[in-house]
């Protein structure tokens, strides 16, 4: 590819009145307001003054802004260029919206909390975003998979309330998410809780309340009949987490830390108990039917904290994974040649069901933890790639407002085309929503003019089509 005129020959004006740099926001937008995005904030958002005046519109412009690609306040000017104001009505000017964040306090932030939910339960059932997993029986689905983890967010300058140094070494504030997963090919993780907490934080700090939330708003998604499974790593691993878990009728699987008790347990168990498993070099014969792995696992009943009260003891699996220890000759040599020096051990404690997980299910299923991470990556190299202000109740308030449109975008794919589904926040928005866009009208009608072989027209028009005129259901 190249020029096909020199620079010194080609002008440029910026004076189109009607031509816009995102037009996938307008079905987006649509599909928001199918949901009840603004009604539920109008609802539910009760920031005071003239500042908290119309929350409705603000939310639906700060989440819009978001989903065209806005990762600052000063960015929500991109809803207002060319012909925006023709298709879109009230986008507030950035100084206005970053006015609103400011005003929010911890109860707001929790009010947005319960938006988020609402929204999300909204928007799955028009789009079965989750597919359709509540309407199948239990016992043939497995489980539906909800993760929690937390990550840094790095902040600069010294204006950032909260900010501090964490686990990770980088100044920052600390998110903590929870995403919930229907195992299938056609479904991608959304984000069900979600909440900041200052950059020195502990883990585990305010994981109980978020737990609870995340069970909570995946039983009204899923229904009480759907098998929920908690996966955490051991930052995690304490009564409160657990028991959070529990109480919703949700099962856990989270990483245990290499205490006492876990130790004496692991040393019980038989050596004709580990079973070779699939793992990084692994190799599967087939002619014993079996995998020639130096991975292994075997499983023992185990009671987590044990030592607390009779009522707070939780029954379950303890399943062990060890692979070999690369220094055990090393070791041998210097006359140390013990059970923790010839192995390398990684345990987790499960109260899942036997029947549905068995021992190499367990363990294959709690090593895809980590598809959290990749929730992370995609909300920082988008909406949460700054946190835009000093405040930290306002950073607290972008931070959910960002969830919010990482869930409607993944909707909006979900009801484009099969192949979107499972797309990232970059990839819809270059796809679906940086369309650049004409705006025109004639006889009282808007027409969008778009261009011309768009390599995918067809997953745009199928988003426009279905939410334009919808019926009660979006989904078929």
């Amino acid at each position: 590819m190249r020029l096909s005129h020199t620079l010194g020959r080609t002008s440029v004006a910026f004076d189109d009145p009607n031509l816009v740099s995102a037009g996938g926001l307008v079905p987006v937008v649509a599909l928001a307001d199918r949901a009840g995005l603004r009604d539920l904030a109008d609802e539910y958002l009760t920031v005071p003054g003239d500042k908290g005046a119309n929350a409705g519109l603000k939310v639906t412009s700060l989440v819009a802004g978001m989903v065209a690609g806005a990762d600052s306040i000063d960015d929500m000017a991109l809803l207002r260029h060319g012909g925006m104001g023709r298709i879109f009505a009230k986008a507030y000017a950035p100084s206005t919206l970053g006015s609103f964040l400011r005003s929010f306090t911890f109860g707001h932030v929790r009010q947005l909390d319960a938006i988020a939910s609402r929204f999300l339960i909204a928007i799955a059932g028009l789009t079965r975003l989750l597919g359709a997993a509540s309407t199948v029986e239990p016992d043939t689905t497995g489980y539906a998979l909800v993760d929690v983890d937390d990550t840094i967010i790095e902040v600069h300058g010294h204006a950032k309330q909260g900010a501090g140094f964490g686990y990770s070494g980088v100044r920052g504030l600390n998110a903590l998410l929870a995403t919930l997963t229907v195992p299938t090919a056609t479904t991608a993780p959304v984000i069900v809780a979600q909440r900041l907490r200052k950059g020195s934080t502990g883990s585990p700090r305010g994981a109980k309340r978020l737990v609870g939330d995340a069970v909570r708003t995946t039983r009204r998604l899923l229904g009480k009949a759907r098998l929920v499974l908690v996966r955490m790593d051991s930052a995690f691993y304490g009564r409160g987490p657990v028991h959070a878990a529990l109480k919703g009728g949700a099962a856990v699987s989270v990483t245990v830390r290499m205490d006492p008790a876990v130790k004496k347990a692991i040393a019980t168990i038989d050596d004709d108990a580990w079973t070779a498993i699939e793992y990084t070099d692994a190799i599967f014969d087939e002619t014993t039917d079996t995998w020639i792995s130096r991975a292994e696992v075997a499983e023992i009943d185990f009671t987590a904290f044990a030592s607390a009260k009779k009522t707070e003891r939780v029954p379950g699996r303890l399943i062990v994974r060890r692979i070999p220890d690369f220094n055990a000759e090393r070791h041998k040599a210097a006359g140390q040649d013990t059970l923790f020096d010839t192995w390398r051990f990684h345990a987790f404690f499960t109260t899942a069901d036997p029947a549905v997980l068995d021992i190499v299910a367990a363990d294959k299923t709690h090593r895809h933890h980590a598809v959290i991470e990749q929730v992370h990556a995609d909300l920082k190299h988008s909406a949460l790639a700054h946190l835009p202000s000093g405040i930290f109740n306002a950073n607290a308030a972008w931070l959910v407002l960002a969830v919010i449109a990482f869930n409607l975008t993944r909707a909006a794919g979900t009801v484009a085309a099969p192949d979107l589904a499972r797309a990232t926040t970059a990839t819809l928005r270059r796809k679906l929503i940086s369309v650049p866009t004409r705006v025109a009208s004639s006889a009282r009608r808007i027409r969008l003019h778009l261009p011309r072989n768009w390599p995918w027209e067809s997953a745009w028009t199928a988003l426009f089509t279905r939410v334009s005129d919808p019926p009660l259901v979006l989904a078929t």
